[in-house]
């Protein structure tokens, strides 16, 4: 097996997992973990993928093809929202036992799909903006700090908007106060795995450019 690829064929690869990191992230981001003191939704390893390959693309190739990746995010997104809808609302065969514990688990709120939807177009479009914005700023130096700069106000953008449309005052405990004090933790988090990525995106970026002419 040939394992010396294109840059299109690696291009390829990095969508696929774009688009596996976004879905992976709603379909099985209701399950809530505790680390340390913090509780958080097992979504939050999945989505600061999607900020790490889009600067990756936007390094190597510019904004345009990046605006492509989102795109094409957003589509399988709204995909995957409809077929999930249509497999809960289908009546089950007689036969299927394990119907309600099925709409436990895939059923999401349209408040939280509506949610999830506008934080990916507002935090992954600001993303690709602050990534030219440091570009420039640097003169293509310093892959570090756009990679960085960039994502961590994305996340929190993201973080906050997400919490803002999907939960306040979903019950009267959900204030301005208990969403932002949500918010927090959750966004410290993606924040460190965004540090700890850096050094992955300097991977790939080599990985994209030594490609196979």
């Amino acid at each position: 097996m040939n394992f010396n690829l294109t840059m299109e064929e690696k291009t390829s690869i990095l969508l696929g997992i774009f688009v596996a990191a976004i879905i992976s992230g709603n379909l099985l981001g209701t399950k809530i973990f505790s680390f340390w003191i913090i509780s958080a939704s097992v979504g939050i390893f999945m989505y600061p993928i999607t900020f790490l390959i889009t600067d990756m693309i936007e390094e190597v190739y510019g904004r345009a093809k990046t605006k492509q990746f989102i795109i094409a995010g957003f589509f399988s997104l709204l995909l995957v929202t409809v077929f999930t809808l249509l497999s809960i609302y289908l009546p089950p065969a007689s036969r299927y036992e394990l119907n309600t514990e099925y709409v436990q688990i895939f059923a999401p709120s349209l408040r939280i799909v509506i949610a999830s939807i506008i934080a990916f177009l507002i935090s992954q479009y600001h993303d690709i903006m602050a990534f030219e914005f440091w570009k420039k700023k640097t003169n293509g130096r310093f892959l570090w700090l756009r990679n960085n700069a960039s994502t961590i106000i994305s996340q929190l953008l993201d973080t906050t908007i997400f919490m803002f449309i999907a939960f306040y005052m979903v019950t009267p405990k959900f204030t301005v106060e208990f969403v932002i004090a949500l918010i927090i933790p959750y966004w410290i988090l993606k924040v460190i795995v965004a540090l700890c990525d850096t050094p992955i995106c300097y991977l790939g970026v080599k990985w994209l450019r030594n490609s196979k002419k």
